[in-house]
């Protein structure tokens, strides 16, 4: 027998949660409802000439997620959907976790970082890049002429 529960989903979905949360770190994506905040938990390591990102990506396909380098920021976008022949099988259903979607994060790199310097791996739901370390374009210093009078 199925029986309600008074403490919502999940007893200790906000457990852990801190009464600021919501409002430092914005709204949650709804896709993924109160465990949104799980989902592209990410590892940078520095080393001496590169950054090494570990992202993980449990239950995507490799097809399925995409990096983009643009003005500087790195962005990883990665999509889900349910099979079709799930959806199809008969019965009802009385509980549904599983959600269909997209999710996206972004890492400034630099402007100086190109798209062929960045290497990408997918391997048992991680997602490994290597970023190369560059110093940031230098601006342009005025240069003076002086003039003799």
């Amino acid at each position: 027998m199925l029986m309600p529960s008074i403490f919502g989903e999940n007893l200790f979905d906000d457990w852990m949660d801190f009464p600021f949360e919501r409002e430092f770190f914005g709204r949650r994506n709804p896709l993924y409802g109160k465990n949104a905040k799980n989902i592209m938990k990410t590892d940078v390591k520095e080393t001496d000439n590169s950054y090494e990102l570990d992202i993980d990506l449990p239950g995507f396909k490799k097809e399925n997620i995409t990096a983009e380098l643009k003005d500087g920021y790195l962005t990883i976008t990665a999509n889900k959907g349910l099979d079709k022949d799930e959806k199809d099988k008969e019965g009802k259903y009385i509980r549904q976790e599983r959600y269909s979607g997209s999710c996206s994060r972004s890492f400034y790199v630099g402007e100086a970082v190109t798209q062929d310097e960045i290497h990408a791996k997918f391997e048992d739901g991680i997602l490994k890049l290597s970023i190369p370390k560059k110093d940031a374009k230098a601006v342009e210093q005025k240069k003076y002429i002086s003039i003799e009078g």
